[in-house]
């Protein structure tokens, strides 16, 4: 099993741990990533796939059992995911206080 790393996480690997907080499978991935981001951010299926097999192998997430007659895989954040999740929030609140420092106060 892998451990929190160190280096920031892509936005593309934030978003789909985010989204999988709640079970979720990949087309409810890339709806909630396109309503969250307001249409900024829409996957293409090979950008989606690859990530959710890249947290997969991290131990990130997991899928959950398949139903009988179900097609639909779903996945769930694991713990050591939600580790890294809170790590990079961390992360991203220091950058943005840098910048509110140097910039000289709070932006909008």
């Amino acid at each position: 099993m892998s451990k929190v790393q160190e280096a920031p996480l892509t936005e593309t690997a934030f978003l789909v741990l985010l989204a999988m907080y709640t079970p979720n499978h990949g087309y409810g991935v890339m709806q909630f990533v396109e309503e969250k981001t307001n249409g900024r951010v829409v996957f293409g299926p090979g950008t989606l796939y690859g990530a959710i097999n890249n947290l997969r192998k991290k131990g990130w997430i997991k899928p959950l059992p398949v139903e009988k007659g179900e097609r639909k895989k779903d996945y769930v954040i694991t713990e050591l995911g939600m580790a890294q999740v809170e790590q990079e929030l961390r992360r991203l609140k220091e950058i943005q206080q840098i910048a509110i420092d140097v910039l000289g106060g709070e932006q909008g």
